[in-house]
């Protein structure tokens, strides 16, 4: 952080010399880049997805691979990206049989939260992501660190909206909730003049990725609300390789702000 950082939200006097907001998304794990994400600004903003379970460039990070080994890793990621998933479950049922998976898999998302929220510079304001377990973020998140899930804050003068989590999927990752759920936290946050989710809008150049061949899932009320009530951007991740990064809509310019775990660079915004 600049000197004074911890005073840039909400102060008059860091609106006066000019406000530097540093913005990540998908982290998965990636502790040592995100140590070093807010240098340089008065405030950190995370989109969420913290939680490393499989990495799909590299098959040996991640929860799974530590559990299940490398080979299976390998093979999970064949079925899921073939979108096979009735078979990737089928042989996910069949790894964890006999053990406890959700000891598993939150004994290990604890030691990884324990350590990226450690990092975590002040002030930092955070929302979920899909892959994200919200009911552990209150042990884990220390005074510095603000979660917002359908809520606003201003930071340097400007207000600031936040929604988080993901739409259902057949991937069924931790914190998918339904369409109206989510609707109804984008209608909460209400006019801002940035407007922070993790998934991006439904907007199918937004939604696509290009090296997994897909559409994510984008939300058609953060699409409505985006054009209803005309932020001055709008702000989100979730689509690792997406076909555009970044474009306008209407009055609100909309910015993938990068897959963090590959990139290990925040994106800027400056006023």
């Amino acid at each position: 952080m600049r000197p004074g950082g911890e005073r840039a939200a909400g102060d008059p006097a860091a609106t006066r010399r000019g406000t530097r907001v540093h913005v990540v998304s998908d982290v998965h794990g990636n502790t040592e880049a995100l140590a070093r994400a807010g240098d340089g600004a008065d405030a950190l903003i995370c989109l969420g997805d913290l939680v490393l379970f499989l990495d799909y460039a590299d098959h040996a990070r991640g929860i799974f691979p530590d559990l299940f080994g490398v080979e299976n890793a390998d093979r999970i990621v064949e079925l899921r990206t073939a979108r096979r998933y009735d078979e990737a479950r089928a042989f996910g049922r069949e790894l964890w049989a006999g053990m406890d998976r959700n000891a598993a898999i939150l004994g290990a998302v604890r030691k990884q939260y324990a350590e990226m929220f450690a990092v975590l510079p002040t002030p930092t304001y955070a929302t979920y992501g899909n892959v994200d377990v919200p009911d552990l973020w209150p042990e884990y998140a220390g005074p510095g660190t603000t979660v917002l899930d359908g809520r606003r804050v201003e930071i340097g003068g400007r207000t600031f909206g936040f929604v988080g989590g993901g739409l259902r999927t057949p991937m069924n990752t931790p914190f998918e909730i339904s369409d109206e759920e989510y609707a109804a936290k984008v209608e909460a946050v209400g006019e801002v003049d940035v407007l922070c989710t993790h998934i991006p809008p439904e907007v199918p150049e937004l939604v696509y990725d290009t090296v997994a061949r897909r559409f994510e899932r984008g939300s058609r009320a953060l699409l409505d609300a985006i054009l209803r009530t005309r932020p001055r951007y709008a702000l989100f991740g979730h689509v690792h390789q997406p076909l555009a990064r970044r474009m306008r809509i209407g009055a609100t310019e909309c910015v993938n702000v990068g897959h963090f775990a590959s990139t290990g660079r925040p994106w800027a915004l400056e006023w």
